[in-house]
């Protein structure tokens, strides 16, 4: 048994004791709600339809919860614009739960009682005697120390006694051999006496050797440094020249 019915411009067939989510409509949770716009009807033998609606027919539910939906993301764009929008929308909607129908006055499609579970028996607890009465019952037994066995002592291992010490012999001494030593053992070189030096003697220093009278007057010398002008510095009879010059001015 089944109806078709109409709300919040949406088609819902449902039948008694169904849950469903509708657009949200006025009423608060534990409220009862009808609707009268249902479209076919079913027994299980026949359906029955409406023109659009059916007469004298509404579906009969309770109002079990209020909410709103899972959020959906609203994205605009627009290429070439820099146009970007973001938006979130949650749809409310009404919870009910269906409890029957009424065709022509008479209520159709109870819903079926929901199985109560029976409760499970929990087991009784036993008594707790309090902790004072417990420790005074059964006092608790002092816990003895245990006598350990007392260890073995090992007795040391006498040293023998030293021996007592003799007096040393007195060392006889050997006559030792005269070694020879490796400077003996080489050939002895005579040495050569040294050469007396004679002093060196000054050697006469030499006379001043004449130097041959320039015929040249002081005059023709002059004349001929201004021959050579510049390269004067340069020739090679500078010196020549030079003592020629000295010459003439004394």
């Amino acid at each position: 048994m089944y109806a078709i019915f109409e709300t919040g411009g949406k088609q819902y067939k449902a039948e008694a004791g169904d849950v469903i989510r509708i657009e949200k409509i006025a009423g608060d949770e534990g409220d009862q709600v009808k609707f009268e716009k249902v479209i076919a009807f079913s027994d299980g033998d026949s359906l029955k339809t409406g023109t659009p609606y059916l007469d004298a027919a509404t579906v009969n539910a309770t109002i079990t919860a209020v909410g709103r939906g899972a959020k959906v993301i609203i994205f605009k764009f627009k290429a070439k614009k820099d146009y970007r929008r973001k938006r979130g929308h949650r749809q409310p909607y009404t919870e009910l739960e269906i409890d029957n129908f009424t065709i022509g006055g008479k209520e159709l499609g109870v819903k079926p009682k929901k199985a109560v579970e029976p409760k499970k028996e929990e087991p009784e607890e036993k008594a707790v005697e309090p902790v004072e009465k417990a420790a005074k019952e059964k006092p608790a037994k002092e816990a003895k120390p245990k006598d350990k066995p007392a260890e073995k002592v090992e007795p040391k291992a006498e040293k023998p006694a030293e021996k007592e010490k003799t007096e040393p012999k007195p060392k006889v001494e050997k006559p030792v051999a005269e070694k020879k030593t490796k400077a003996d053992d080489k050939p002895k070189v005579e040495e050569k006496p040294a050469k007396e030096t004679e002093p060196k003697q000054d050697k006469p220093a030499k006379a001043d050797e004449a130097k041959p009278e320039s015929t040249m007057t002081k005059a023709d010398i002059t004349a001929k440094l201004d021959e050579l002008g510049i390269e004067y510095k340069k020739s090679a009879k500078k010196d020549e020249l030079q003592a020629l010059l000295d010459g003439a001015s004394k």
